[in-house]
């Protein structure tokens, strides 16, 4: 049976991006999501609010190396320390692991209430408003956004607490990992195997 993607990776990295690397692959990760696969852009999904908002990522990792971004979402302050989310993505493949979503969410709001927000906001897309839910968020009514359902909702900033090291973020580890010498380090497994051989 062939592994799933994410069994390949050691562990996950959860960061505000900063290169231009993760910037570029945080964008193309959420045109796959809300233009590719949902439909609710055409072409592209980025907006004036990319020009100013903080990019996170999550980052799958393979043996310290960052590989692959899996994950994505945007911050950013309207004044008066009020801080919104937005774009949360997931690569399909990562969706299971790890709980990357709530983690991206967890530095998200963390890392603005180390920056002064007295209330962070997000239009969640309705179905998971649960999860957020579950994240002690609180929600406040519902509305459309492009004419798909969504649920204004706010954060308990009491159950995050400040961040100030967001640019390091930090690591979760992959329960599922499978990983495979010949996937890590092919030429030292050739080399192994001929050491076998000699012997």
């Amino acid at each position: 049976m062939k592994k799933r993607q994410h069994e390949f990776f050691s562990d996950f990295t959860i960061k505000w991006a900063t290169s231009n690397w993760e910037i570029s692959e945080a964008h193309t990760l959420r045109r796959q999501i809300f233009c590719a696969e949902q439909g609710i852009f055409e072409q592209d999904d980025r907006d004036d609010v990319d020009a100013y908002a903080q990019v996170l990522v999550a980052i799958a990792n393979f043996g310290g190396w960052h590989e692959r971004i899996v994950g994505t979402v945007r911050i950013h302050d309207e004044g008066d320390n009020v801080w919104w989310g937005s774009r949360l993505a997931v690569d399909p493949s990562f969706r299971t692991q790890v709980g990357l979503g709530a983690q991206l969410i967890k530095l998200a709001v963390s890392s603005a209430h180390a920056l002064g927000c007295k209330m962070f906001l997000a239009q969640v897309q309705k179905q998971n408003e649960r999860l957020f839910q579950r994240l002690h968020w609180h929600s406040e009514y519902e509305l459309n956004v492009k004419r798909h359902p969504h649920v204004m909702m706010k954060a308990d900033l009491s159950a995050y607490p400040p961040c100030y090291r967001p640019t390091s973020g930090f690591v979760v580890s992959n329960r599922h990992k499978r990983a495979t010498n010949e996937y890590v380090a092919p030429f030292l497994t050739l080399c192994t195997q001929g050491s076998k051989n000699a012997a």
